[in-house]
């Protein structure tokens, strides 16, 4: 395990294989964390708060990082209708029983956090704590709006890694003042994989394809219901100081309804902050040890 993991691929419900990054912890018996990213993410964007995670002195935990279909090394699909919140969430499942896990910590980055509202609602049992990274039940129209333009523009066809990492500045730089060239390089490396020697953004276009079709002139469902079956479950929520995706009013009604809901808000970053940038790693850390 020279990289902190070894790759697992299990068979979804459809058999389109999953891939799953498995994060160890040597002999610990605390409740494994699983990673979901967004729309168009992979695992590679939660590979540091993992190590730091599974590599805790105090408190190493199993960390499994997935690939949602047609994302990252996880198998595209030949259907593009099955790119839905509700097959995703049985995909996770899908996973977690292929790796024998039951009971489980879960950080939701966006669409992550969206698939974790669904599970809440069919297998609250299964969810130990959930951790929801610039992401609610309600979603901001202007946030939406954003991620389509820039899933839309011209400029996602870079021909070098450095020629990718300056299309993520121009598109993102003015809602993430805080980072660093290190951060922006690792954000880069993440989004991006190697093809033939040029760049390629890792997930299927028919996903950005779908979201494009969306109409963010009518309102959208929102997911309340299900937000209120996690009142039981220790929550954080993590949000971008910039972010247009949580509103800092859907953030606060997330707090009336769920009492104990730990609050981060990170300066300098927008939608999503980046989980192992600053003190973000340690106090997750904290909030898992204390929702054991």
């Amino acid at each position: 395990m020279p990289d902190g993991y070894d790759d697992h691929f299990i068979p979804a419900a459809d058999r389109l294989a999953l891939h799953a990054r498995v994060y160890a912890s040597g002999e610990s018996t605390r409740p494994p964390v699983v990673c979901l990213a967004g729309l168009t993410r992979n695992a590679r964007d939660f590979h540091e708060l993992a190590l730091h995670l599974s590599r805790r002195a105090t408190t190493p935990r199993r960390v499994v990082a997935i690939d949602s279909r047609g994302r990252g090394a996880s198998a595209r699909d030949a259907d593009a209708a099955n790119y839905t919140l509700a097959i995703e969430a049985r995909d996770v499942l899908s996973v977690l029983d292929g790796l024998d896990l039951g009971g489980v910590h879960c950080i939701g980055t966006s669409r992550g956090g969206l698939i974790i509202h669904l599970l809440a609602a069919a297998v609250p049992e299964r969810l130990r704590s959930v951790i929801l990274n610039d992401v609610g039940p309600e979603l901001g129209l202007a946030g939406l709006a954003h991620i389509r333009d820039y899933l839309s523009s011209p400029m996602s066809a870079p021909q070098t890694m450095a020629e990718a990492e300056a299309i993520q500045r121009a598109i993102h730089g003015p809602a993430f003042p805080a980072l660093t060239s290190e951060d922006w390089a690792r954000m880069t490396a993440a989004i991006y994989r190697n093809e033939a020697g040029r760049p390629v953004a890792d997930f299927d276009p028919a996903i950005s394809d779908a979201f494009k079709a969306v109409d963010l002139s009518k309102p959208l469902p929102t997911l309340w219901a299900q937000f209120d079956a996690m009142a039981g479950i220790p929550m954080m929520a993590v949000r971008g100081g910039n972010s247009l995706l949580l509103s800092a009013e859907t953030l606060r009604e997330m707090a009336a309804r769920h009492r104990g809901l730990e609050v981060i808000e990170v300066d300098g970053q927008g939608h999503p902050p980046m989980l192992e940038t600053g003190d973000l790693p340690e106090r997750i850390a904290a909030f898992l040890s204390a929702a054991d």
